[in-house]
């Protein structure tokens, strides 16, 4: 018996077992599946957002009530109405295709994390189930990178 093996003895207890199998099958999930999922699930949010704030028929042309939205209802400080809803509806197409595509993700992740929490305190700060899984997902991407299904992952293979 070595050091490191003192106090690792395996247990009969067929519940011990079990949990220890349990914890062996859920280490084998591969983080760029992770990463891949957290990628996914915030830009479907953030593009559905994006796709309510265009004008009927158009890709970019900010819709009337979108305007209004940000003058009459969520009331950001210090950015005008205007300019807030133009940035929003250029961030909420662009980061989340660059998720998608897996490329810039970090930088992607991090402006929808940014988003998120000016959503969170400055418009509807009673929503933190909502934006905190969403946070989340920003947060694994940020930290661990977009994974082996990205083009960030292409780009660096191909600079190695």
């Amino acid at each position: 018996m070595t050091f490191l093996s003192i106090g690792r003895r395996r247990s009969a207890n067929p519940l011990v077992l079990l949990v220890e199998w349990v914890n062996r099958l859920l280490s084998a999930i591969p983080l760029s599946l992770v990463s891949l999922l957290a990628r996914l699930s915030l830009a479907v949010v953030f593009w559905r957002s994006a796709r309510t704030k265009v004008a009927d028929g158009t890709l970019l042309t900010l819709s009337d009530n979108t305007v209004w939205l940000f003058r009459e209802e969520y009331k950001l400080p210090i950015l005008p109405p205007e300019l807030a809803a133009h940035l929003s509806l250029i961030a909420e197409h662009a980061f989340p295709a660059l998720l998608v595509v897996g490329l810039a993700s970090r930088l992607a992740a991090l402006g929808l994390l940014v988003m998120t929490f000016v959503i969170q305190l400055f418009v509807y700060p009673d929503a933190y189930p909502v934006h905190g899984p969403w946070a989340v997902c920003a947060l694994v991407v940020m930290v661990h990178g977009a994974g082996v299904f990205s083009a960030d992952y292409a780009i660096a293979r191909r600079r190695s």
